[in-house]
């Protein structure tokens, strides 16, 4: 597939505030009424006629036009019934529009809307096809009205050509006048827009002929400036999409000149001929954007605009330096006309610098080919995709691009939203209201400025904290002896009951590499502050060291979405406020520093130094989403086969994840590998596939459902929420019965020698299915049947569905900057490819579904294992706004299974200790000692069930 995937327009998306985009200077320019849209200038650019819900007593839209020179508005439809799709004639004279004003029941309509509305009923918003629309003219001296159409059915959406002497228009008035099957009535009777055809009159009226007959929706037509060409937007038979069409005048030379695969509509010529503008909804199913592409549809659509909700229905003014469209980006959040400058030479750029599209039809290469993998890990992996961190600009067009590339290759939505399944998460953070820190010293108090001086970290307890006395514990290092290593307790016999700690961030300067490495785990600010809370703290203050190459300032706020919240508070000071409170300790400063910095304990009362604090954050919440595409090979009812890949990555290295070094801090994390080649590779078995069942050669006994995953890298956010999705909706307990198998590829990109297939265990059918399958292929295979994997295939194997997974292996490069498309290795991921389509063939032709085996977790084989000790919990990592560790389930087999704990528990305490979020349950578990039994707490439904655990080591 070479670059005839047409969502390849995302990457060159414009902002409206962005250099080099056409629009700028945007203002709102209606205001009144319940709403107003669908605006279009007069010939000479002097007015405007629109649509608008403001006439006391008529709760339908009626038709106005306003002086631009004056501002003035006028009605110029009667004030009864329905009114819509407004246009001024070229002299200027006359205003025409749709309107079912001489429908006898007009009135009473009205009224029974008023009446509903009343009733405080709502219903979804679903335009109205009254088939007693009729096109009406009305003379702007005389005010007299001239009824231009007269059949039943729904007759709008009508434009004068630029000479006046032709009307094109939309209808359904065959499907009132022809005889019709009974499958036909009763689809007129359930949507009468599929009805729809292109129609062209003389501007009296008369000579009606009819342009379109094409099953589906064909409407909303205009023409070019100079008249010779016009354009509409054409819908699928299913209503689930539209593309947009040009054709010559007379309604010859008809073709389709974007094929985005979603909800594109509303074009209109730009007054120079060489370009329209439409909307679409390709970044997400209530997400129009504009776009524009060339009137040949030779380039790819390009966005230009860059906002959440509905901008759509734009215009051109005759001078083509002026553009008008209806937004909902309004403090009402109703639908009003926007206006703004439009600039031809930025808008022409825009378009010259996008490929060129294949011919409409064109059919890419079947085969999986390098060529192609490399194509789509370019585009994913590119800046513009600026790391694809899920909930930003890069993911929408990330997906933005699979979902097109879904489209093209005959893939039909799966998703809530079209191809689209979005999902909410806690994405940022941000200080809130009220946030004080105040240092006493010897009774000498200074309130601390926030942002320079301190900030609270986003893990903090929100609230006031009173004043307490401040202890130091030198690096905050708590650690159990571990082989060689030897324990370290930063804070020996300091009490830190009720006090704030002053800890450094960071780990000693003075150990060795090896010695690093394995206090690494223990150096978390996270870990570190619920050591501190076990100790009895009232709260933590985290400073940088005194040592010269730990730089100085205090961290940057920002949020781990998978973590939780501290149950004290915490924050974080620069160095100065540090060397405030330590100063307490006269000469003996240095030689403390220089015992810390060995590794060793030497903390301090600061007797005489106490610290008071409030802390307010607020929470960002954003939209992650997932895309789906089922290729119907005729399963019917079958449980599908699901093969999936992670499309997510960590953008600038904003969250946690992130391996950057120093030098490459805030810098764009490609993520080529991780996991731009595991989409690249369903992308290429998705078209395999597609194109065995087009040849005749693939009439499966189940449906392949494709999908790309976000959130995986935040903890499985993206897989977490569809399978919950899709058991709620189906009421059952598991998968099983809903999903035949899983085929998971996550960092396939970088083969030497070997390929890691894990989750063999999970069912019998897969040492079969890789014994066959590869003799074709020839991959260096190595099994694995671990089923708990630290990717999507978890979420699955825990739900009782056959996994497999495909691994290449971890690199130096991994969650860096350094992840980038040109070290991949793309005939291994070719070969990796075209083994999963033969094992996804192969399971869409056999009518058995697979065999599912629970198994227990092989020690020491990967995972999420924590400390020395091995319970055998798995938290559920999805989860957000509980306190303690929600567990998406347990090993069988292991301690946790065997001391009663359940899926869907959440561990709220063990040995002793309160757990509010994982980071306490790591703490905890390295006090724990293999062979000791010790009690354990967990909320089950609301209640506290107290249970005993006997924790194995991790290695047993």
């Amino acid at each position: 597939m070479r670059l005839t995937i047409l969502a390849i327009a995302a990457l060159f998306a414009a902002a409206p505030d962005a250099e080099g985009s056409p629009i700028s200077g945007a203002r709102q320019l209606t205001f009144e009424g319940v709403r107003a849209g669908e605006g279009y200038y007069s010939a000479d650019g002097s007015k405007m006629i629109f649509q608008s819900e403001r006439e006391p007593g008529n709760p339908f839209y009626q038709m106005y036009v306003m002086d631009l020179a004056t501002g003035d508005v006028e009605r110029v439809s009667p004030g009864i019934g329905k009114t819509t799709c407004g246009w001024i004639s070229p002299d200027g004279k006359r205003v025409m529009f749709s309107s079912t004003q001489f429908d006898a029941e007009a009135q009473a309509k009205m009224q029974a809307e008023l009446d509903f509305r009343a009733s405080g009923q709502t219903r979804r918003y679903q335009w109205d096809y009254d088939p007693a629309y009729e096109i009406v003219e009305r003379d702007l001296e005389t005010g007299e009205f001239r009824q231009l159409t007269d059949a039943l059915g729904y007759d709008a959406e009508g434009s004068y050509s630029p000479d006046g002497s032709k009307i094109l228009f939309a209808s359904n008035r065959h499907a009132y006048s022809e005889e019709l099957s009974a499958e036909d009535a009763a689809l007129l009777a359930r949507d009468p827009s599929f009805f729809m055809e292109l129609y062209v009159m003389d501007a009296d009226g008369g000579n009606v002929r009819r342009l379109t007959d094409a099953p589906g929706y064909d409407g909303g037509p205009f023409w070019s400036a100079d008249g010779t060409q016009f354009t509409w937007r054409r819908f699928s038979q299913d209503g689930a999409r539209a593309e947009i069409y040009v054709a010559n005048a007379d309604g010859g030379d008809q073709r389709e000149i974007t094929d985005l695969g979603v909800m594109s509509w509303a074009p209109f010529f730009h007054p120079s001929g060489e370009y329209l503008i439409f909307n679409t909804n390709l970044q997400g199913f209530a997400n129009f954007e504009l776009y524009i592409v060339d009137a040949k549809g030779e380039k790819q659509p390009v966005r230009v605009s860059d906002r959440d909700g509905f901008d759509g229905l734009a215009t051109f003014a005759p001078d083509g330096e002026t553009v008008s469209w209806t937004s909902n980006a309004t403090s009402r959040r109703n639908s009003q006309i926007f206006v703004a400058d439009w600039d031809h030479e930025a808008a022409q750029a825009l378009l010259a610098a996008v490929p060129v599209r294949a011919a409409a039809g064109a059919q890419t290469s079947p085969e999986i080919e390098v060529a192609d993998l490399k194509t789509h890990v370019e585009v994913l992996a590119s800046e513009e995709m600026a790391g694809r961190l899920t909930g930003t600009e890069g993911e929408k067009l990330a997906t933005a691009y699979v979902a097109d590339a879904f489209a093209a290759m005959g893939l039909a939505p799966a998703g809530d939203d079209g191809w689209f399944q979005p999902f909410d998460f806690t994405a940022g953070v941000d200080l809130g209201d009220g946030n004080a820190l105040t240092i006493s010293i010897d009774g000498d108090s200074e309130d601390k400025s926030i942002k320079t001086a301190w900030t609270p970290l986003a893990f903090s307890l929100t609230g006031e904290a009173a004043e307490a006395p401040v202890i130091f514990a030198g690096y905050g290092l708590v650690a159990p002896e571990e082989g060689d290593q030897a324990t370290i307790d930063s804070y020996g016999d300091l009490d830190a009951t009720g006090k704030w700690v002053l800890i450094w961030r960071g780990m000693p300067g003075g150990l060795s590499a090896e010695r690093r490495t394995w206090l690494s785990r223990f150096a978390d600010m996270r870990y570190k502050a619920s050591v501190a809370k076990s100790r009895g703290a009232a709260g933590v203050i985290f400073a940088p060291p005194i040592r010269d190459d730990f730089p100085d300032g205090v961290p940057r706020l920002s949020y781990e979405a998978t973590s939780g919240a501290a149950s004290l508070p915490v924050v974080a000071v620069r160095r100065a406020e540090m060397m405030s409170m330590l100063s307490i300790l006269g000469d003996d400063l240095d030689d403390m520093a220089h015992t810390v910095e060995a590794g060793k304990a030497d903390g301090s009362d600061l007797i005489g130094v106490s610290v008071k604090a409030a802390v307010g954050l607020t929470f960002e919440t954003r939209t992650g989403r997932n895309v789906l595409g089922r290729l119907d090979l005729g399963g019917g009812d079958a449980p599908p086969i699901i093969i999936g890949a992670h499309v997510d990555h960590l953008g600038r290295g904003e969250t946690s994840g992130s391996l950057a070094s120093s030098d490459d801090y805030g810098q764009i994390h490609f993520g080529a590998d991780d996991n731009a080649s595991g989409v690249a590779a369903i992308l290429e078995v998705a078209e395999r596939l597609a194109s065995w069942r087009a040849e005749g050669k693939l009439d499966g006994k189940r449906d392949v459902i494709f999908a790309a995953w976000s959130g995986e890298e935040l903890g499985l956010l993206g897989t977490e929420h569809f399978v919950d999705k899709v058991v709620e909706k189906a009421a059952a307990s598991d998968l099983a019965d809903l999903v035949s198998a899983y085929i998971n590829l996550d960092m396939v990109g970088r083969m030497e020698d070997k390929v890691i297939v894990g989750g063999v265990g999970s069912s019998p059918i897969w040492e079969r299915e890789i014994e066959r399958r590869n003799a074709v292929i020839g991959l260096p295979i190595v099994t694995n049947a671990d089923t708990y994997l630290p990717t999507d295939s978890t979420a699955f194997y825990l739900k009782k569905v056959p996994i497999l997974s495909l691994f290449t292996g971890a690199h130096t490069d991994y969650h860096t900057p350094l992840d980038t498309p040109d070290k991949l290795n793309y005939d291994g991921t070719r070969d990796i490819a075209r083994f999963v389509a033969l094992v996804a063939r192969s399971r869409a032709l056999d009518d058995e579904e697979p065999p599912f085996l629970e198994r227990d977790r092989p020690r020491g084989s990967g995972g999420r294992v924590m400390s020395g000790v091995f319970l055998g919990t798995i938290p559920d990592y999805a989860q957000e706004g509980v306190t303690g560790v929600a567990l998406s389930g347990v090993v069988k087999g292991g301690p946790a299974q065997e001391a009663g704990v359940q899926d869907g528990d959440v561990l709220v305490g063990i040995n002793g200790q309160e757990l509010a979020n994982i980071y306490d349950f790591v703490r905890s578990l390295n006090g724990l000692r293999p062979g000791e039994t010790v009690p354990m707490i967990v909320m089950r439904e609301g209640a506290r069930v107290e249970l005993e655990v006997t924790p194995q080591s991790r290695d047993q």
